[in-house]
């Protein structure tokens, strides 16, 4: 056999070679690059304060509604009775306002009455003097009063007003005090630490006596309705990829055995830099220093997964898509 046809033999085997590649890989898309994933729920207490009890351990499974951990409940209840007692106070006085109203509206009412009657006395006087009839010192004593008796009306007025401003005070005090019985009833609400979602509680390492900061995580859980699978496939694939094509996982804690799986999102961006960006995942394009093809996330989900199997986030992965 000739040298040139031994090199077109070895053209033509690997062109083949490629041709069943490039066929193979039109119908079965592999990658070794993909990972259990699930969501950390990162709890954080609402409330600043001293830890009485812890009610779980590490690696625990928990219920959502499950009880996590216990702050001091006793500064908080002191603020309960507090506000609740300033808020009986606010009751209080605004009852006494009203009752306050009720007596100077009589007053007022009575005042009223007397400036009318003495009005009448001093027209009739008048009247009567023109003709001679009353004394000039009677007039002048009808005069004065009904001068007292304007005076009186006019005061039994501004006691009114008075009342009600105080009143109208006072129900604003009572509105204060009632959001801040509502502000301290929810503090001692959150005294209780419990499960947001199922889950497991992963790294604990709260401790009776620590305390506790609001906003800042102190239990990690493990979301037991979030596993999904993450495959970083080569952008050469993800063409023929769509929502919904069938899967077949191999998961490197569960080997010899493939599990029936749904493409359930294919990612549209990556970032192309290493830098600190939740918004875009960064997908290292090297593998043992081999300068590789850009890849992108697809997530899987699996389909009717058994009842016993256990998921591990973070474990490695196989995936096969068929699209």
């Amino acid at each position: 056999m000739t040298r040139g046809r031994r090199i077109g033999i070895a053209a033509a085997t690997l062109l083949a070679l490629f041709a069943a590649y490039e066929a193979a890989s039109s119908l079965v898309a592999y990658t070794g690059d993909a990972y259990v994933e699930s969501d950390l729920v990162s709890l954080a207490p609402q409330v600043t304060g001293r830890i009485i009890a812890v009610h779980v351990a590490d690696n625990q499974d928990v219920a959502q509604g499950d009880l996590l951990a216990t702050i001091d409940p006793v500064p908080f209840q002191l603020t309960v009775d507090q506000r609740r007692a300033e808020l009986a106070e606010a009751k209080a006085q605004i009852a006494s306002d009203r009752h306050r109203i009720a007596s100077a509206q009589d007053a007022l009412t009575a005042a009223v009455s007397a400036a009318n009657y003495a009005l009448e006395t001093q027209t009739r006087l008048t009247t009567l003097a023109s003709a001679q009839d009353v004394s000039r010192v009677e007039l002048d004593e009808a005069s004065d009063t009904f001068r007292r008796a304007n005076a009186a009306r006019d005061a039994a007025q501004e006691a009114v007003a008075l009342a009600q401003t105080t009143l109208s005070m006072h129900e604003a005090a009572e509105s204060r005090a009632t959001a801040a019985l509502a502000l301290a009833d929810w503090q001692l609400a959150r005294t209780k630490l419990v499960a947001p979602t199922s889950g497991t509680v992963t790294s604990l390492t709260l401790r009776v006596g620590d305390t506790a900061q609001a906003d800042v995580p102190m239990i990690g859980i493990v979301d037991a309705k979030a596993w999904r699978i993450v495959a970083n496939y080569e952008e050469s694939y993800i063409r023929g990829f769509a929502v919904g094509d069938t899967a077949w996982v191999s998961l490197d804690s569960s080997p010899w055995h493939l599990r029936h799986a749904k493409i359930a999102g294919i990612a549209r961006g990556i970032s192309r830099e290493p830098v600190a960006n939740r918004l875009l995942n960064y997908v290292a394009p090297t593998t043992d220093w081999i300068r590789l093809q850009r890849r992108f996330p697809v997530t899987l989900t699996l389909v009717d997964p058994p009842p016993d199997l256990k998921l591990y986030m973070g474990a490695d992965a196989r995936v096969l898509v068929l699209p």
